[in-house]
């Protein structure tokens, strides 16, 4: 989810890489249904894992829960974000995360972009 607000909120003023350290085979059908209410359709979407590469490549990491799985790397910058996992759950318990980390997201985009490329 994260990874789409970011893409949908900053097209093209930043670059997004989505992986897990141990990704689910598919996206859940409720984060699918309640990105929908927003406007942004994930259907399409395969959880990949993440790579100390993608790691390495990364100016930020936002990372939410992955604890000692994720590569940290001197001089990245790191945010876990605490979130419930919407695994399992169903649309309208997923709705509060999502909303959750829209409001990161938009906090993330004010401190990293300058105001004219918002």
């Amino acid at each position: 989810m994260a990874a789409a607000f970011l893409t949908h909120l900053a097209p093209g003023r930043v670059r997004v890489h989505s992986a897990g350290s141990a990704p689910a085979d598919g996206v859940n059908p409720a984060v699918v249904e309640a990105m929908k209410e927003v406007g942004i359709d994930i259907s399409a979407e395969i959880p990949k894992v993440l790579t100390a590469d993608a790691v390495r490549a990364s100016d930020a990491v936002i990372t939410m829960g992955c604890g000692d799985a994720c590569p940290i790397f001197p001089g990245k910058r790191y945010l876990d974000w605490q979130l419930d996992d919407p695994a399992g759950r169903g649309v309208e318990a997923v709705r509060p995360i999502r909303d959750e980390i829209e409001k990161r997201v938009r906090g993330l985009i004010a401190e990293i972009l300058p105001e004219e490329h918002r």
